[in-house]
């Protein structure tokens, strides 16, 4: 969930996840499955507009591919994977509400009601086929804690350096209160933190939680190699240790998980490894698609 940048200083954590509960009733009618969506559009969730892209044509017996992007990016910044998976099957990707083109939420946000909207995505693309969610840093989160309560629908994962399900604790146990304001490490605790409570634009508040089964499904989790979390002072390797301990908690969604260290990768893996990416994604397709 933390982002890059030039300097340990900006180093920062990322924004979170959206909709207004109130306002996730239902869907209007042009929101139900339609098996020709494809290119880019806009579906009604409640009151809102969620801005969805697709690619590739639907095949038999393979689950449709969902990308979910970190925070504060568009689903624009999947266009190369997206465009590299579409050879194999049909594969969407979509903004949360407050990022890309889709609308801003309405008001706060919970999991449950990010989920919603989440729900109502995969009903279009997807219908009542199977399909595979593939998360990046606050997507990966959304999508570890979605398919638990979803196994009809989630047949595979691929998490893409995930935020951890205990960076909240992570962080306050390795940067204590009592470091030096502005300084690199507080920042990037501060920030953090402020994010968990919902002060972005997507307004989803999140709290550490124990990760659940999501079954017996496929689950490849995917870490950065390139440490650029070491670069903060003081806390650097620290922070680096508490992340890759997360990624590996990730596996116990799953005895069919795996991990996988993208060597050449800082936090945006699918950016530096795309070629890596679409291969774990296809492949936990396939293993999906004889599974479901």
């Amino acid at each position: 969930m933390f982002r890059n940048s030039r300097t340990a200083a900006v180093t920062t954590a990322a924004a979170l996840c959206a909709l207004a509960g109130v306002a996730l009733t239902g869907c209007d009618p042009s929101a139900k499955y339609d098996a020709s969506f494809s290119g880019t559009g806009k579906i009604t969730v409640g009151d809102r507009k969620v801005n969805v892209s697709c690619s590739g044509k639907t095949v038999k017996n393979r689950p449709v591919v969902v990308l979910m992007s970190g925070a504060g990016d568009g689903l624009g910044k999947f266009g190369g994977i997206q465009k590299s998976l579409a050879e194999k099957g049909k594969v969407c990707s979509y903004d949360r509400l407050g990022e890309g083109a889709s609308d801003k939420p309405a008001g706060p946000q919970t999991m449950q009601s990010t989920g919603k909207v989440l729900t109502s995505v995969i009903d279009r693309v997807a219908g009542d086929r199977p399909v595979v969610l593939v998360g990046h840093s606050l997507g990966g989160l959304i999508a570890a804690r979605y398919a638990p309560d979803h196994r009809d629908r989630v047949k595979g994962l691929v998490l893409l350096d995930a935020t951890p399900a205990t960076m909240t604790a992570d962080l306050k146990r390795i940067v204590p209160a009592s470091a030096p304001a502005n300084s690199p490490g507080a920042q990037a605790r501060d920030q953090f933190l402020a994010v968990a409570k919902g002060d972005y634009p997507e307004r989803l508040a999140i709290a550490d939680a124990p990760v659940r089964s999501a079954g017996d499904i496929p689950v490849r989790v995917v870490r950065h190699g390139k440490q650029y979390l070491a670069a903060i002072p003081t806390y650097g390797p620290a922070l680096e240790r508490a992340w890759a301990d997360g990624e590996r908690t990730w596996l116990e969604l799953s005895a069919h998980s795996t991990l996988e260290v993208a060597a050449s990768s800082d936090h945006y893996i699918y950016l530096g490894q795309p070629a890596l990416v679409v291969r774990d994604v296809n492949r936990v397709a396939e293993e999906a698609a004889g599974t479901s």
